[in-house]
C-alpha cells in the first residue's frame, strides 16, 4: 500500500498551484472543472510520484481558527534532501515574504526541519 495523494481545499486555486510549482518543483496536471458543482482542481506531482490535489469549490469557506491546530490535517512535510537545503528553502521563502513559524532546528524526534505557511496558511514542514 501507499498514500496516493493528499487533498487541500483552497481559496485561490491558481496562486496555490503556482506556489507549489515554484517552490517545490511540482508538476501540474491539467485543470479539472465541474461547472455544475462549482468545483475545480489540479493534481500536483513530485518527481517521485507523490501527489497533492488542490481543490476549490464555491461553497467551501475558511473555518475559524489557526490551520493545523484543530482536529484534521496538521501539516504537509516535504523532504528536500539535506540540512543545507532546509536552510536554503527557508531563507528563500522568508525573502519572498512567506511566514516562517518554525526556524530550522533538530526536533525531539530527530528531524531537521523548518515550518512555513503556504499562501493560504497551511503548515509545511521542510525536512532534510
Amino acid at each position: 500500500m501507499k498514500l496516493e495523494h493528499v487533498a487541500i481545499w483552497v481559496s485561490d486555486l491558481e496562486a496555490m498551484r503556482e506556489f507549489y510549482q515554484k517552490y517545490f518543483n511540482m508538476r501540474s496536471g491539467g485543470k479539472y472543472e465541474n461547472l455544475q458543482k462549482g468545483f475545480s482542481s489540479y493534481f500536483l506531482s513530485f518527481e517521485n510520484g507523490a501527489r497533492i490535489e488542490i481543490m476549490k469549490r464555491n461553497d467551501i469557506t475558511n473555518a475559524a481558527g489557526l490551520k493545523g491546530m484543530s482536529i484534521g490535517l496538521a501539516h504537509i512535510a516535504i523532504s528536500v534532501g539535506n540540512k543545507e537545503l532546509v536552510d536554503s528553502y527557508t531563507e528563500r521563502l522568508r525573502k519572498d515574504g512567506f511566514t516562517i513559524i518554525g526556524e530550522p532546528r533538530t526536533t525531539g524526534d530527530g528531524y531537521y526541519e523548518s515550518v512555513i505557511l503556504d499562501p493560504e496558511g497551511n503548515q509545511i514542514e521542510i525536512t532534510e
